[in-house]
């Protein structure tokens, strides 16, 4: 892990390094594998304030950035480390969900002691066509007493002219024909 610290309008002392370098090792717990961690520490004279800056980027994923302002160096330092270590503990947490099982892994439990096979053969047999009613031309007054009877909201039907309609139960309690 390549770490950077950088002073922008600010001396960076060893007392204030060694503090930065310390939590900046706190962030390896985790396991993620870490490339870079880069630390800007900037004195802003407008806002009489100081503020630190990590960009942390992580292998194969996006780059976390965390941005502090605070009149104590130090506390501006330990704030963003604990929300650089919330983040990175949120990404562990989601790349090691054990309930999350590979490809691989599904693959061999699905296929277990299954002879497909025969499988397939099973269910060939099964296989029974049939003319579905919707194709057989209709009278819509036939169609509109199967409605009453079934209780559906629409009917879809050819009606003897080989059109597609359909017959629905309107708001009113009426029926339309589209």
């Amino acid at each position: 892990m390549n770490i950077s610290l950088v002073g922008r309008h600010i001396d960076l002392s060893d007392s204030i390094k060694e503090h930065l370098m310390h939590s900046i090792d706190t962030l390896g717990k985790y396991h993620l594998d870490l490339i870079s961690v880069n630390a800007v520490a900037s004195m802003n004279e407008r806002k009489k304030g100081v503020m630190i800056e990590f960009t942390i980027n992580v292998a194969g994923k996006n780059t976390i950035v965390i941005t502090q302002r605070d009149n104590d160096l130090y506390a501006a330092i330990d704030i963003a480390i604990d929300r650089a270590q919330k983040a990175l503990r949120r990404l562990h947490d989601r790349l090691s969900d054990h309930r999350n099982e590979g490809m691989n892994e599904a693959k061999t439990a699905a296929s277990g002691n299954v002879d497909l096979h025969a499988l397939g053969e099973a269910m060939e047999d099964e296989i029974v066509p049939m003319e579905l009613e919707l194709y057989k031309p209709q009278e819509v007054a036939e169609v509109l007493e199967k409605l009453k009877e079934s209780g559906k909201q629409f009917e879809v039907f050819y009606d003897n002219e080989g059109k597609m309609r359909v017959l629905f139960k309107r708001n009113d309690g009426r029926y339309g024909l589209y």
